[in-house]
């Protein structure tokens, strides 16, 4: 019924209880879930959850915050991309919210970094996962300049304005809602959802961050983006049900699967 289409499974507050993650989103109707990679060196990690398991795929790509790890080539990206049940790059893209003492300038290396990304994703034709923080001028900047217009993909996470969703889904890209959406001081994303079309929306936890209301603090998992579900439906005025089978359409038509029997 749902699809967590943004987890980090991966990472170590998960990957060792991934059985009885399994089971709780079995028990919340979640269907499906994309494994998200945020460096090289955790690649095969990632890789191996998406070929152990039939409901799960994942990506490749570096993760604009990590700073001292395998910087990815353009080669690098699509060796790994041609893996079975790889389907996106990313998550990749820009953020200048730690920059410390860094100006924005300092942060060519980021910039590069997305445009190899970017470059893959035309090279292959799969989607983009893009993270975007306190840089979205930059980040549709780049977009445009590198993408051309044939580039697709999706904004996940989505903490921007109105005016950056719009053109997000301009330039053809879908936006993601996670446990944000849940939080009581998100008034403004929650009119951003508003205005999104159903048909470009998509659900995540970002677990094992974030985790929505009423786990707020707690570790995140999977089986919780049905409350993510739940608030989007609440937010614009549908059933459950509609808000659950648009949503995973939407991932099924971005990333290339197939629909559920």
């Amino acid at each position: 019924m749902f699809v967590d289409s943004h987890c980090h499974l991966s990472f170590p507050e998960l990957h060792d209880r991934i059985a009885s993650i399994r089971d709780e989103m079995a028990a919340a109707r979640v269907d499906r879930a994309l494994c998200i990679c945020t460096t090289l060196e955790e690649f095969e990690r990632v890789h191996a959850l998406a070929l152990a398991w039939d409901n799960f795929w994942c990506t490749v790509g570096v993760h604009p915050d990590n700073e001292g790890v395998a910087e990815p080539s353009l080669d690098d990206l699509l060796a790994r991309a041609a893996r079975p049940k790889v389907v996106a790059i990313g998550e990749t893209g820009l953020d200048y919210y730690r920059l410390g003492e860094r100006s924005v300038a300092q942060m060519e290396w980021q910039r590069e970094r997305f445009r190899v990304h970017i470059r893959a994703a035309l090279a292959t034709g799969l989607p983009l996962v893009v993270h975007t923080r306190s840089a979205s001028d930059d980040t549709l900047a780049l977009l445009r300049e590198e993408g051309g217009g044939r580039v697709r993909g999706v904004f996940h996470c989505f903490t921007e304005t109105r005016a950056v969703a719009r053109a997000a889904l301009d330039l053809g890209f879908d936006i993601s809602f996670s446990g944000i959406l849940t939080f009581r001081n998100a008034d403004e994303l929650r009119a951003v959802a508003l205005e999104v079309p159903l048909d470009r929306c998509l659900i995540e936890t970002d677990s094992p961050y974030l985790a929505p209301v009423p786990y707020r603090g707690r570790t995140n998992s999977p089986a919780h983006v049905a409350l993510v579900a739940a608030r989007l439906a609440e937010v614009k005025g549908l059933a459950l049900a509609d808000v659950a089978r648009a949503t995973s359409a939407n991932f099924e038509r971005l990333f290339g699967l197939p629909a559920l029997n």
